[in-house]
């Protein structure tokens, strides 16, 4: 009878940890599975653009539905692409505004999801397997196009602090850029120290050697790749 009892009461033991660890993943505390991938890769960031939520794009055609999700916080916001940039995303300031976590100006655990039927880079509709490639891409490598720049669109920057560098999702870590901002005539060299969302995304201290001042982008502007 003794060894009955204990086969009893192990099964109840059983039968009430299944239940909790249920109970657990329906709440979501035990729940383990991946983050929904994302159509862009690396931080996203934002201009000085004023408003309505919106945001431009270099993959994007103007008009498509956007929604970013900061998975640090579970704040999203749906936006429109409005115009081209040097970004897979780049939201605008009251876009930022809604998801972003207090003084911080990137988004570095992101979801980046296309809401139209068929947008570019919406998986399984066009977006490169296994790759971030963008329409335009220079290659790492092959330099700036003659008489132009290794990106298009406008350059804008992280709250990064430290010497001047840029993060780059086109060229590898330890390649050394030239960036100009065409409006000055300032240019400032940076050695890319990371990945991010952007052709060149700069941090603050090389932001501030070329931009004009109270603008947080540079419109016009080379990027070059240093040999």
């Amino acid at each position: 009878m003794r060894v009955q009892r204990t086969h009893v009461l192990a099964g109840g033991v059983a039968a009430v940890a299944a239940a909790v660890v249920a109970v657990g993943t329906g709440l979501g505390f035990a729940d383990t599975t991946s983050p929904r991938p994302s159509v862009c890769q690396g931080s996203v960031t934002f201009s000085a653009e004023g408003g309505a939520p919106a945001a431009t794009s270099d993959r994007f055609p103007v008009g498509t539905r956007l929604r970013v999700t900061n998975l640090d916080n579970g704040k999203a916001v749906t936006v429109v692409v409005t115009g081209p940039s040097g970004s897979c995303v780049l939201l605008n300031a009251a876009a930022m505004d809604l998801v972003r976590e207090p003084g911080r100006n990137v988004i570095r655990r992101n979801v980046v999801e296309p809401l139209d039927a068929g947008s570019p880079g919406r998986p399984g509709a066009g977006a490169p397997a296994g790759g971030d490639t963008r329409p335009g891409d220079a290659r790492p490598g092959a330099g700036a196009p003659a008489g132009g720049s290794a990106c298009t669109g406008a350059i804008t920057f992280s709250a990064e602090g430290g010497a001047p560098a840029a993060a780059s999702g086109r060229f590898p870590v330890g390649a050394r850029l030239r960036v100009t901002n065409l409006d000055n005539g300032r240019a400032v060299t940076v050695t890319v120290t990371g990945p991010s969302g952007s052709c060149v995304l700069l941090n603050a201290a090389a932001m501030d050697a070329i931009r004009e001042p109270g603008k947080n982008l540079v419109r016009r502007n080379t990027v070059e790749l240093l040999r």
